[in-house]
């Protein structure tokens, strides 16, 4: 069993959002934050209703006591990395704080290696017929590579911007975050605040601008809160938080969505949160709009705007099937055009991936490859037909240059030795002005031309 790291054991009383009574023993909450490339701080988050702890004296002195268990295993191979139990004892000066209508919650951090896990938190009081258990399966993924990432969202009942006090177990960069673990708001806690990281910021889009989006979303994936920003350039990391008043929402269960969308690459990452909100004096919002998929919203194209769906499109068809292509333009409205674009991607045909490479990530990336290597004065690297092969095909296997041939113009072939069983692309600069077209093809579906050479030849 690898030992614990960074474990720290905090106790701070907040107002509870539903009345005492109907508010559960132990409840909990976890985030992920990076840490290296190797390895992500996991947080735990959890309450106790104080008013169901066990009530012990001790030498005169008075405590609420309770169990908290936490482990971690491997979720393929069921090794524990951590097996952990405290006990819980949080001094009272009377019996008349029981009635305070409040919770303790307190934190447990820790760095974890990259994997898959299942991690089981308990909690409850003395009593271990009272304990409550939950089971959660995730996984810690890579957050410092090379590309644009955003952590987990931590829910706040407060953030204390500035703070100075860097011994709280609450402090990190610059801000005393207090956990919400019941992800429950309402008549007590009006606000919603949230706390996330982004990283790689300088990487994936150096020089282009970055927007961030802040979303919220009810039950029916209607829009009910918005804020925008752009990011400034020059940094590798930036925080993000935010706070939502959520006095006027009704009860419901809402989605939190934070995305950052690179609008020149189109490109976007998000993560997303939900939470609860009892606010039995406000009345329900009718029915009045479509239901639209959660999962839809809380993607990168649930931030983006129509003409950055469009232009995503363009890039997109060239993977695209004639009726896919025939269908995008009859898709009316923003709503119906980030659908479409989440589903067309959610459906690539996996051979336009490497083994464990995300498809809409791996085939923007040749957009980025092929505006970098094949624009020239009067085009766009991605629009050329060489850019169109590399988006499709991905690196040749071999490339054939014959730039400075006498009895022909410039020309280039391209071998793909494992698509179907090997073929070739042969492009040449016909104009003169760097516009290297596609002049020939073994591949299927391809431009063939067998008099290819009487084409590029200069007699």
């Amino acid at each position: 069993m690898k030992s614990l790291l960074f474990i720290s054991l905090f106790l701070f009383s907040i107002n509870l959002a539903f009345p005492q009574t109907n508010t559960p023993i132990f409840e909990f909450d976890y985030a992920q934050f990076g840490y290296d490339s190797v390895s992500n701080y996991l947080e735990v988050y959890y309450s106790f209703n104080q008013d169901k702890l066990t009530l012990t004296s001790k030498d005169d002195n008075k405590y609420l006591e309770g169990i908290l268990y936490i482990t971690v295993s491997d979720s393929s191979s069921g090794k524990v990395v951590l097996d952990k139990h405290w006990l819980i004892n949080h001094p009272i000066k009377d019996s008349s704080e029981l009635n305070n209508n409040k919770n303790l919650v307190g934190l447990l951090d820790f760095k974890l290696p990259l994997g898959k896990y299942k991690l089981v938190v308990g909690g409850g009081n003395n009593k271990k017929e009272s304990l409550k258990y939950y089971n959660e399966y995730f996984t810690a993924r890579r957050f410092y590579d090379s590309s644009l990432t955003i952590s987990d969202i931590q829910l706040a009942s407060n953030i204390l911007q500035d703070s100075q006090d860097k011994n709280s177990i609450f402090y990190k960069n610059g801000l005393e975050v207090v956990p919400a673990p019941t992800i429950v708001f309402g008549i007590n806690k009006p606000v919603v605040f949230y706390y996330s990281e982004l990283y790689n910021l300088d990487k994936k889009a150096k020089d282009h601008i970055l927007k961030v989006y802040h979303l919220v979303y009810n039950s029916k994936g209607q829009l009910v809160w918005r804020k925008t920003k752009q990011l400034p350039k020059g940094y590798p990391s930036d925080v993000e938080i935010g706070s939502v008043a959520i006095n006027k929402l009704p009860t419901d269960s809402y989605t939190l969505t934070v995305s950052v969308i690179d609008s020149v690459g189109n490109y976007g990452v998000s993560t997303s949160k939900k939470f609860y909100v009892f606010n039995p004096t406000v009345a329900p919002v009718k029915d009045s709009l479509s239901t639209v998929n959660l999962a839809t919203l809380s993607s990168q194209f649930g931030a983006m705007s129509e003409e950055e769906l469009d232009d995503l499109w363009e890039k997109s068809k060239y993977s695209a099937t004639p009726k896919e292509i025939k269908r995008y333009p009859q898709k009316a409205g923003l709503e119906a055009k980030r659908q479409f674009m989440f589903d067309f991607w959610k459906d690539r045909d996996k051979v336009l991936t490497t083994q464990g490479e995300d498809p809409f990530k791996q085939y923007l990336n040749r957009v980025d490859i092929s505006n970098q290597r094949f624009s020239h004065a009067n085009k766009i690297g991605w629009k050329t037909d060489r850019g169109r092969v590399f988006i499709l095909y991905g690196e040749p296997s071999e490339i054939e240059r014959f730039p400075n041939q006498m009895d022909t113009k410039p020309y280039e072939i391209w071998h793909y030795n494992e698509v179907e069983g090997g073929v070739i692309f042969v492009f040449a600069d016909l104009s003169g002005f760097s516009d290297y077209t596609l002049v020939n093809s073994t591949k299927r579906g391809e431009l063939q031309d067998d008099n290819w050479q009487q084409r590029v030849s200069q007699f």
